[in-house]
């Protein structure tokens, strides 16, 4: 009895010991979202079977594998050793089933977190939009990025422009930040705002650093004021004041630049302690006052619109980039007039140049002396009046003295 019951003992024994062992090569069982090394065991029409350290082989089935794409199952051996994603630890019949298609999901969730916790800037192109705000791929995890913080809109950006501001972004690419991760809820949030202004940061230190006066570049038009144009040059704004604008008066930066618009600058000035860029527009466009001895002379006749009145004259816009100045002594009125009261903004007057200095980039016009010329000319187109004499009384008309000298030469 004593026998028998040793060796039930010891059946007893060895069963245990086997399952510690398989409860030991089952090193850890499998959890959902684990990222796990196989060794595929077996290829199959309908999955790949694959060995990861369990008791059971997992299955890879066939709608994963298709996602791969032919390259990757062709290349695809027995024997290989590949990363696998848990997807079921147990499903109803028992199977364990991998995905392949999701490591590169769990590497995407990962490399957030890794960007959260680093607080990175990444790129992801918009999807789609929603009132919320923006829909983006990153990687193959779709994210989304509230309204609020799209660089482009503010607080006060109306509902039906917010849409459409939204709608123009789908398919671009932008910078983003991720500000929360949270992979059970299958939730990435990320930031346009927040990426924008550290990049900007960034960019605008190497700009400064590099950026030498002389340069050439492109910019962009983003703000217009009163004193001149706000031109991003790619992380930095720098600004061409008006009169960097055009070599023609500009009253506003509006009437020759528009938000948005595409231009090129010439860097003039660099304020590395204050951090600000000078730039200039015009001085990469042909000055007309550098050939102006050519086209214009002194007694010239022009014809332009009066740009301004001011008191002491008015300006005429000669061509495109030159004005010219009548100064309230030139023009055809009494000199207690005052010029507003003659001309006005818009008004076409013809002029006389009187002076023109190209160095210094002025043109006078006269009113006046085209007004005296004319009198001139008028006075000398009259014949001088001929005063009638009366005949001496000892001068015989001339007709009867031609008759006498005609008798006696007979």
């Amino acid at each position: 009895m004593s026998v028998q019951s040793d060796q039930i003992t010891l059946e007893d024994q060895e069963d245990l010991d086997w399952t510690l062992l398989l409860d030991e090569y089952d090193y850890a069982r499998p959890q959902r979202g684990e990222l796990r090394e196989g060794m595929v065991m077996q290829i199959e029409d309908n999955g790949v079977l694959v060995s990861i350290g369990t008791k059971r082989e997992g299955v890879i089935p066939s709608q994963d594998l298709r996602q791969m794409g032919d390259e990757f199952l062709s290349t695809l051996q027995v024997g290989e050793t590949i990363q696998v994603y848990v997807q079921e630890p147990e499903n109803r019949d028992g199977d364990l089933i991998l995905s392949l298609t999701m490591v590169q999901v769990a590497k995407d969730w990962e490399y957030a977190e890794q960007l959260f916790k680093d607080g990175g800037i990444t790129r992801c192109k918009v999807i789609g939009f929603n009132k919320g705000g923006l829909l983006v791929q990153f990687n193959r995890i779709r994210g989304f990025v509230p309204a609020s913080q799209v660089a482009q809109l503010h607080g006060r950006t109306a509902a039906e422009e917010r849409q459409q501001a939204l709608q123009k972004m789908v398919n671009q690419e932008i910078p983003l930040k991720v500000i929360e991760v949270d992979r059970e809820r299958n939730r990435l949030v990320l930031s346009e705002r927040s990426a924008t202004q550290e990049w900007r940061k960034a960019q605008k230190i190497r700009l400064l650093t590099e950026l030498q006066p002389g340069d050439v570049l492109s910019g962009r038009v983003n703000q217009l004021t009163n004193f001149g144009a706000f031109i991003d040059l790619g992380g930095a704004d720098g600004l061409a004041h008006i009169s960097e604008l055009s070599w023609q008066r500009v009253n506003h930066p509006r009437e020759v630049l528009q938000p948005g618009q595409e231009v090129k600058v010439v860097v003039v000035e660099i304020d590395r302690d204050r951090e600000r860029i000078g730039l200039s527009i015009r001085q990469l466009q042909a000055n007309p006052w550098d050939t102006i001895d050519q086209r214009y002379t002194l007694g010239q006749l022009v014809t332009g619109p009066v740009t301004n009145v001011t008191p002491f004259g008015a300006f005429v816009q000669v061509e495109e980039a030159v004005e010219g100045l009548i100064h309230a002594s030139e023009l055809d009125v009494d000199p207690q007039t005052q010029p507003r009261d003659v001309l006005q903004p818009g008004q076409e007057v013809t002029a006389k140049v009187i002076s023109l200095d190209r160095q210094r980039q002025r043109m006078g016009l006269s009113l006046r002396r085209i007004a005296e010329n004319d009198k001139e000319g008028e006075e000398a187109a009259e014949p001088e009046p001929v005063e009638a004499q009366p005949a001496s009384e000892t001068e015989a008309p001339a007709e009867v003295n031609a008759t006498a000298e005609a008798t006696a030469t007979e």
